[in-house]
């Protein structure tokens, strides 16, 4: 009886834990917060009206009590330390926190080693990866989309560089990081960072050394990504240095709104130092619930703090993980725990590691997590295979002095908007540019213009510009008595002076002086760092804006080919020359055609081409030659024979103006001459060329036109350039215009043969993505618009050239190809008119003839169709009137 007794109290004991099916009556959840932070201390009302909720609906975990045990982390990574180790002692299925990413990265490792889920929606480093933190998920966007958003920003708004000012922890740093790979991804970047000591420990003078780094930065674009305690004393120390007026741009994360939500009149207590401050705020969508949760709010905290977005989260976390227990119960697990076994030797008197234990189901309750589908405060909530919230967006808010204002939206699914993101989920993703848009800003300083994001820098460093130290043109720069001039030094200038703001700038000469110097050199030491410009007659090719970033081009180039000339000695058959052998030709051929055409069809009815046959010969080259001149005494009395002389007197009209034209020039102008035409024949050709020492025509000519190097020829001066052009050491010199026109202001027995065979410019380079360099090119443009720049050039470069330079294009013969549309034309009407007459002449001929004269069935075809062909021909050669006699006559006899 006794041992019955026992048993049965045993069993009675056992099966509410044996019993797959059975529920706890506590389930335990952990929150590590620091509770005195504005996060804190909204997350810590939110979760407990969570709890409240949870508990009060018995159809969500079936009478389980849901108890979240609340640990006060006090900004002290220990202490998060701490309170999470006492949660694994005391079966807890799961924690949500930690508040900062710091503490995020230590605590996964304990709950991937004990399978206890970590939920976060304030540690949203993106360098949290769930490939290596497993049991860690965040509840709220990433900060990989916070960077995205501001990147966007950036990039709507046309600026190129942004300072980074961030606290000096994992989250802060990480985020950064991931801001710089955005704004690579838009040709941007973040041009200096500056890090502050993480809060509590940042001092005013921290802050104040920092800013003032950052004042003597090139950019005014400046990203704040800390906490509310440091950031709202950077904006004061700000204020105090003159950084919150007209010229900066300041952008912030999160933290931002969540102080303005948090404290509804800090803005106005502090207008004047957060005026014009952008900043992002997580997006929730408008819901009932949401406004029924917000309504209450003020009882729930009795109105000692305002709520903030992450307070939503907060609420919707709990709610998450009872979900996911109410469906691990549902499945049949229980919730049981197991001794970690990895520290069994590891155990001592003061630290009880024994006690942690491992959670049995936290893989399954993980999964459950993951697999969330539901609607709460802060909308719909899922999560991608990425474990990223779907559809995660922002509100982009603009600080006023009185409070701030909602200037746009930015999602992922369709980058900035001015209408909210969930009524564009149903529409196709569109990230175009021209589908951008945000309302109007105010900026520091109360301005509504668009900063310009720039200025130049002051840090007590002029501007390093690289010039190039040249031994020859140097009307193009030179150095003179330690004065640096020339004309694109004076363009450089006169560009400054229309900047809206000062440039201090020193002149470095690149190179020697003895020699010109590789201006390719000279660019890369630009991308280098070596010079913050270059300046000087530097070409914009291909090779070169791959590293830097050039100036609109103030003068244009090219490469062009110069040779040795000599003048084209006169010649009694120079009436010949302005037609090529063929076309002479085909001229004299044709008049034979034409003339003979028209006797044709003159021949039968008009007695000026009629007689004897030497008379008829001497008529048509008559008629056909005298043509040329007009001078035809002939008249033509055939319709068709008309319309071909038309045709034909119009073609000598061009051909005789053409002709004159040519023989006027070649007599009156002096001719040049030369083997080479162009690049073409230089191309074709196996002679030597001459470059200059330093210019990119080297391997332009290698690289592009494939001219052997052994062919080339460097030269380093005007007078080198004429010394072996002269004794023939190069046949042909290829260089840039504005070089060979100079060269050519004094030197007579040269000239450019053929086209300008390359387009491009000269411009000054910058760093990629230098604001100044797009300064400079708007200062070019209006240079050229009001006339300066073609001033500077005539003042320096507007040396008259010799006046036969470019007089071998008026040598060139006619050619063929030039006039064969008039020949064809004239041709095809010919034959047509001969064709008709035929015809018509033929049907004639049947009537004055009967066609059975020549039937193949009598005898002696042969004969009788002999006979006929005469006939025919008696009958062309006769007039038209005696035909028609005959014809008339022969039918009266019938």
């Amino acid at each position: 009886m006794n041992l019955a007794f026992v048993v049965s109290i045993l069993v009675l004991y056992v099966s509410p834990f044996s019993h797959g099916s059975a529920r706890p009556s506590i389930v335990n959840v952990g929150a590590i917060f620091t509770f005195k932070s504005i996060n804190g201390k909204v997350s810590r009302i939110a979760m407990k009206a969570a709890e409240d909720d949870i508990n009060a609906d018995p159809s969500v975990l079936g009478g389980s009590k849901f108890v979240v045990t609340m640990h006060d982390s006090n900004f002290s990574g220990f202490m998060g330390i701490m309170g999470a180790l006492q949660f694994m002692e005391t079966d807890t299925v799961a924690i949500i926190g930690p508040q900062s990413a710091v503490m995020a990265h230590v605590l996964s490792h304990l709950a991937n080693e004990l399978h206890v889920p970590l939920l976060s929606f304030t540690a949203l480093d993106p360098t949290l990866s769930p490939l290596q933190y497993p049991y860690f998920v965040q509840t709220a966007p990433n900060d990989l989309f916070q960077m995205t958003a501001i990147a966007d920003m950036v990039s709507y708004f046309g600026w190129s560089g942004v300072i980074a000012i961030f606290t000096d922890d994992d989250q802060s740093r990480n985020g950064i990081t991931t801001l710089g790979d955005q704004l690579a991804e838009r040709r941007c970047r973040i041009t200096y960072k500056v890090a502050l000591p993480p809060d509590p420990d940042a001092k005013q003078s921290d802050v104040e050394d920092a800013l003032l780094k950052v004042l003597r930065m090139e950019s005014r674009v400046i990203v704040l990504h800390t906490f509310s305690k440091t950031g709202l004393l950077v904006f004061e120390v700000a204020k105090t240095l003159g950084m919150m007026k007209e010229g900066f741009v300041w952008i912030t994360t999160t933290w931002f709104s969540t102080v303005l939500d948090s404290n509804r009149t800090l803005a106005s207590k502090i207008g004047n130092s957060i005026q014009g401050v952008l900043t992002l705020r997580p997006h929730i969508p408008d819901s009932k619930r949401k406004r029924d949760f917000e309504s209450k709010w003020h009882l729930l905290s009795n109105d000692s703090i305002g709520l903030n977005p992450y307070g939503l989260y907060a609420y919707d976390t709990v709610w998450i993980i009872a979900h996911a227990v109410k469906l691990f119960l549902d499945q049949g697990h229980p919730i049981s725990f197991s001794n970690y076994s990895k520290l069994g030797g590891i155990g001592g008197d003061t630290l009880n590691f024994g006690a942690l234990s491992t959670f049995n189901g936290g893989k399954q309750l993980l999964d459950n997590i993951l697999r969330t589908n539901m609607t709460g405060l802060t909308g719909h909530i899922q999560f991608n295979p990425d474990r990223f919230l779907l559809y995660p967006s922002y509100d982009i808010i603009n600080a006023m002095k009185t409070g701030y204002k909602q200037i746009g939206y930015w999602s992922n699914y369709t980058g900035l908007s001015v209408v909210p993101p969930e009524t564009l989920y149903g529409k196709p993703p569109n990230h175009s540019t021209s589908n951008q848009h945000l309302y109007s800003v105010v900026w520091p300083g109360g301005i509504v213009s668009k900063p310009r994001g720039w200025v130049f820098p002051d840090n007590g460093r002029r501007l390093r510009i690289g010039i190039p130290n040249r031994a020859s043109f140097k009307k193009f720069v030179s150095i003179v008595n330690g004065t640096v001039q020339g004309y694109c030094i004076d363009v450089l200038l006169a560009a400054i002076k229309l900047l809206p703001y000062a440039v201090p700038y020193e002149f470095i000469p690149f190179g020697d002086g003895l020699k010109n110097p590789s201006f390719s050199e000279l660019v890369h030491q630009v991308s280098s760092g070596v010079f913050d410009a270059a300046v000087g007659d530097i070409a914009i090719v291909t090779n070169r804006t791959k590293i830097v970033d050039f100036t609109q081009p103030y003068i244009e180039s090219g490469l062009v080919v110069v040779t040795p000339v000599w003048k084209a000695s006169s010649s009694a058959w120079a009436f010949l020359k302005p037609f090529t052998p063929l076309m002479w030709a085909v001229t004299a051929v044709f008049f034979l055609i034409v003339g003979t055409v028209v006797w044709i069809l003159e021949h039968r009815m008009n007695d000026e081409f009629r007689g004897p046959p030497r008379k008829q010969v001497v008529t048509v080259l008559w008629f056909s030659f005298s043509t040329m001149f007009f001078a035809h005494r002939q008249n033509t009395v055939s319709t068709l024979s008309r319309l071909v002389l038309i045709i034909w007197l119009f073609v000598v009209l061009i051909v005789n103006s053409s002709y004159t034209a040519s023989l006027t020039s070649i007599l009156t102008v002096q001719q040049l001459s030369s083997p080479i035409k162009g690049i073409d024949s230089l191309m074709n050709s196996h002679v030597h060329v001459g470059f200059q020492v330093g210019s990119f025509a080297e391997n332009y000519m290698i690289e592009e036109l494939n001219i052997a190097k052994s062919r080339l020829v460097a030269l380093g001066s005007p007078e080198e350039y004429a010394n072996a052009l002269a004794n023939g050491t190069v046949a042909a010199v290829v260089d840039e215009e504005p070089y060979v026109k100079m060269f050519l202001s004094n030197q007579c027995d040269f000239s450019i043969r053929g086209q300008e065979f390359t387009k491009s410019g000269w411009g000054f380079a910058f760093p990629r993505d230098s604001p100044l360099a797009i300064d400079m090119s708007t200062a070019i443009l209006a240079l050229s618009e009001n006339g300066e720049l073609q001033k500077i050039h005539d003042k320096w470069l507007a040396e008259e050239a010799c006046a036969s330079q470019n007089s071998e294009s008026a040598s060139e013969q006619l050619q063929l190809k030039s006039f064969w549309g008039l020949f064809l034309i004239c041709g095809i009407a010919s034959f047509v008119a001969l064709l008709i007459y035929l015809c018509f002449t033929v049907r004639q001929f049947s009537r004055y003839s009967p066609s059975d004269e020549c039937d193949p069935t009598t005898p002696n075809t042969s004969s009788f169709c002999s006979r006929r062909l005469q006939t025919f021909l008696s009958f062309v050669d006769e007039k038209a009137e005696a035909s028609k006699t005959k014809l008339k006559r022969k039918r009266g006899d019938c």
